[in-house]
């Protein structure tokens, strides 16, 4: 499993997974700059993502949703705050309800993503998810974000194998 690390840090009110592949950066960049490969593996296994938009700009959206195996549909989005390919991307993520709309009832957080250069063509990356308080980080770890995004992560390598799609 590429996952090299999680760490959930109460008073900076983060959870950190960090994750190791053997592919070089561009190619680690693609599973998020390509929609289709981002649905491949942005959420767990069993609720795999479908990607209906995919603006990677600063003031950009991303909207998805995940079908689950009962066949419950959970939608998302990301607002990009920030992007500098293909090292850095940085996003608000939310819940939204059944007609795309961001959902009152779940948190947002902010999700920081750094991908580094190692030797011998590999790349980590480094996925920072920060609420606005701790009330707001028990909520989304105790709905299971912790195992979701780690499993979710889980799915990259896989996907690396595959050729590369323009």
């Amino acid at each position: 499993m590429p996952v090299i690390s999680v760490v959930r840090d109460a008073q900076a009110r983060t959870l950190t997974v960090t994750a190791r592949f053997d592919a070089p950066i561009g190619r680690g960049w693609q599973v998020w700059s390509d929609p289709r490969q981002l649905e491949r593996w942005w959420g767990p296994p069993t609720y795999p993502a479908t990607v209906t938009e995919h603006d990677l700009a600063p003031g950009g959206t991303v909207a998805y949703a995940m079908t689950g195996p009962e066949g419950d549909r959970h939608r998302g989005w990301w607002r990009v705050r920030a992007v500098d390919p293909p090292r850095t991307l940085e996003f608000e993520d939310g819940f939204a309800d059944a007609d795309g709309k961001p959902s009152p009832d779940t948190p947002t957080a902010v999700i920081r993503v750094v991908l580094s250069e190692l030797a011998g063509d590999a790349t980590q990356m480094t996925i920072t998810t920060a609420w606005a308080s701790v009330e707001a980080m028990e909520q989304m770890l105790a709905m299971g974000m912790e195992a979701g995004m780690t499993a979710a992560v889980g799915q990259i390598d896989a996907l690396l194998n595959l050729p590369a799609q323009a």
